[in-house]
């Protein structure tokens, strides 16, 4: 399949799209021996052979993972407090993988992760929408009035939260589950509206995104996505 040449620059780890375009144009990048300065030639990395200043690059194989994220793991490559990031959970020759969106470090559960930029673009962007779906359970008893309030919004300090969608798993005395679906994801955005209505989060455990589901993929373990995750994110992303 035929791509940009500087698309392929980039994922291939050989330079980022704006090095590459400079490099291309500065006559660096040869294509089958034959030096090409025009920005937007595709190739096809199966066929050619793709040199930069006469050092061969080859294509990346392309990674697209689902983990199941413990409490107190971060999502973010290094910490300066050293604490544990989910990549210390993968083999170490996985080589750069960026993590698609985050989960916060008291959350568990589903976190992607993929070595693929454009991918990894598409289905994070918020303009986007791809659903994420969470089990939260409370400390106290959730009642109706509350939980439509989910849906229909709520304000911290002049940011207006919502959920897609809220239904309740169960509810006793002490205790209540409910289910959330959020398009957008802000920044702790579950905590904080039930913070404004007054529940504290015992557990914060997100179980979907998009068509992907955590199902019984074991805390601290992933699993590769199948390719019919993968078009479906691509699908449900399009819409």
């Amino acid at each position: 399949m035929k791509i940009r040449l500087q698309k392929f620059l980039s994922e291939a780890g050989g330079a980022s799209r704006r090095q590459g375009e400079k490099l291309i144009v500065a006559g660096k990048i040869t294509v089958d021996g034959q030096v090409v300065r025009l920005l937007g030639t595709k190739v096809d990395p199966a066929k050619h052979q793709i040199a930069i200043n006469g050092k061969l690059i080859r294509a990346k194989a392309k990674r697209f993972l689902a983990l199941n994220k413990p409490p107190k793991i971060l999502c973010t490559r290094q910490d300066t407090h050293n604490r544990s990031t989910v990549f210390d959970l993968l083999p170490n020759d996985f080589g750069h993988l960026f993590t698609i969106g985050r989960l916060d470090s008291d959350s568990e559960g589903l976190v992607l992760l993929t070595n693929d930029g454009e991918f990894c673009q598409t289905v994070a962007h918020p303009r986007h929408g791809m659903p994420k779906t969470y089990n939260v359970t409370l400390a106290k008893r959730i009642d109706s009035v509350v939980l439509k309030s989910l849906t229909t919004g709520l304000n911290d300090d002049g940011d207006f939260l919502k959920a897609k969608h809220a239904k309740l798993l169960y509810a006793n005395n002490t205790r209540s589950q409910v289910e959330l679906v959020l398009e957008e994801g802000k920044n702790r955005e579950i905590r904080r509206m039930f913070k404004v209505l007054g529940y504290r989060v015992l557990l914060l455990q997100r179980i979907a995104v998009g068509p992907v589901k955590l199902g019984e993929l074991p805390l601290g373990k992933w699993r590769v996505l199948s390719q019919a995750e993968i078009t479906s994110c691509l699908r449900l992303a399009d819409k």
